[in-house]
């Protein structure tokens, strides 16, 4: 692994006895090393925020990977970070899916450089992302469990203890801090955020096991009668199973032996594969849960901690590092000095009802695929049929489940564009995620001869403003002035702009000069 600092090593620079109250109000702390603390962290770090990162394992990559599928929406966000093409290399992409054994749904015609799925399991998107966020200055604490949390006015101390919870306790105290320590989250339970829901499928098997027979698909999914089963590679000789069988409901801890998930995928997909050497095996349920806010106080959930889901669709990770993304350049701006804190509670106005739309898909993709009786069957068809026919319905439902989708709230008046995420749009100095890899706005401004009337030369360049702004052309003749934040959606945007308009936006939206 290469970087500037080691991610092993414990550091106490946070600790309320080390800290001076100036470096702990800059401080952010993030607890949970997956990929949307990760993400996050490492964002934080590029900005120059001091980020400590809290984990309660060991320091590893583990293979025992939850998510397979990284989405068009988070393969960008990945590009705009300089990550993408890597993991790329890594992976298999799928151009079509399909569902319910009738309706192909096809990605290739998705408005995004990223027009598939790419198939990868998480922990290689983790190593990725543990390199950037060590190499941006990430401090790294592992074997490090949270056992409480305090608010005052102007910070927040998290009581910590490690390893294994044996080690002396210990007070860490930062501005703000993030919770993305997953469904269990000990950050969401010091809080008292409750966490409704209800568990949607109970018993599923995992395994990760060899196959002497490879399957004819890279992702091998089915469901007959009262079985389902899904496959997916990891890469390394092993497949992960994941099965259900209806009626056999045991308990989490429940031992599981090979030879029952040899049965559930026998009946699901009508043979094994020669399924052997399981490495790992374990049962677990698939919970739907939201919690009611993302923000209390001076301590955000982001991930698994503010929202779990059924695994249909492939959403959960994804729906992380959206989260990750939207809410660190935020943290960055407010920490810096560039924006009033109020821009913080948009986390919540924007992620909440996107983690409250992917519950609905996931759960009602997972719903059609265990349908039983003739009433839901015979939905599931005409549902089927209906997606297959009518164009911009399956659009949409496919912009959701990719994450392009997604548009956030405007301000009344505000442009049409403004909320909506930009595309990969050709500038004339290169792509736009090329211009958002230094985590900064990005202001796309027309071409000089596209002009009606020519902007202040200050407005050019960045100016006072280049640690938090690019300014770049359209590569094409286009009059709309655009102003990208750095999580790729747009802030502000007019048609014939003036240099008053774009300066009024920049100091809205960026800061003052």
């Amino acid at each position: 692994m290469t970087g500037t600092a080691d991610p092993t090593r414990t550091s106490t620079a946070s600790t309320t006895s080390t800290s001076s109250p100036t470096t702990a109000l800059r401080d952010v702390i993030v607890v949970g090393a997956g990929p949307t603390g990760l993400l996050l962290a490492g964002d934080l770090a590029a900005a120059g925020v001091p980020v400590t990162l809290v984990e309660k394992r060991p320091h590893r990559i583990s293979n025992l990977s939850r998510a397979f599928a990284v989405h068009a929406r988070s393969l960008e966000q990945l590009d705009a970070r300089g990550l993408a093409d890597e993991l790329e290399a890594r992976g298999w992409t799928l151009d079509r899916i399909r569902l319910f054994g009738r309706l192909t749904v096809r990605l290739d015609t998705l408005p995004s450089r990223f027009n598939h799925v790419l198939v990868i399991p998480q922990y290689e998107v983790e190593k990725v992302l543990e390199r950037r966020a060590v190499e941006a200055g990430v401090r790294f604490r592992y074997d490090t469990e949270v056992t409480g949390v305090r608010q005052s006015g102007d910070s927040v101390t998290v009581e910590v203890r490690g390893p294994r919870g044996e080690g002396e306790p210990e007070e860490l105290t930062a501005a703000y801090v993030v919770g993305a320590d997953g469904h269990r989250s000990a950050v969401r339970e010091a809080i008292g955020l409750p966490f409704p829901g209800r568990s949607a499928i109970r018993s599923l098997v995992l395994a990760d096991v060899r196959l002497d027979e490879e399957p004819e698909t890279l992702l091998t999914g089915g469901a007959v009668g009262d079985a389902f089963a899904f496959l997916a590679p990891f890469g390394d000789g092993y497949h992960r199973v994941v099965g259900w069988l209806r009626g056999r409901d045991v308990p989490d801890s429940e031992p599981l032996e090979l030879d029952e998930v040899r049965e559930i995928t026998r009946l699901a997909l009508g043979r094994d594969y020669g399924m052997r050497d399981a490495r790992w095996m374990s049962r677990f349920r698939s919970d739907e849960r939201q919690a009611p806010a993302y923000r209390v106080g001076r301590v955000f959930l982001a991930g698994d901690a503010a929202h779990v889901h059924s695994p249909a669709g492939g959403q959960g990770m994804n729906t992380g590092l959206q989260d990750a993304a939207n809410l660190g350049w935020k943290l960055a701006a407010v920490l810096g000095g560039h924006a009033d804190p109020a821009l913080l509670d948009t986390y919540q106005a924007e992620r909440h009802p996107v983690g409250r739309s992917v519950l609905r898909s996931s759960g009602g993709i997972i719903r059609l695929a265990m349908a039983k009786y003739p009433w839901t069957l015979a939905f599931r068809s005409a549902l089927t049929m209906f997606l297959s026919r009518v164009g911009p319905v399956r659009a949409r439902a496919i912009g959701q489940v990719t994450g392009i989708g997604y548009k956030y709230g405007a301000p009344r008046g505000a442009h049409r564009l403004v909320g909506t995420r930009v595309p990969d749009v050709a500038l004339r100095s290169g792509r736009l995620h090329e211009a958002m890899r230094g985590g900064r706005f990005v202001l796309i401004t027309p071409r000089t001869s596209a002009r009606s009337s020519p902007l202040p030369s200050g407005l050019h360049t960045a100016g006072d403003r280049k640690d938090r702004l690019t300014v770049e052309e359209w590569a094409s003749n286009r009059r709309t002035t655009v102003l990208v934040r750095p999580d790729g959606y747009v802030a502000w945007a007019a048609e014939d702009a003036d240099g008053p308009a774009v300066e009024a936006a920049l100091t809205a939206a960026v800061g003052a000069r």
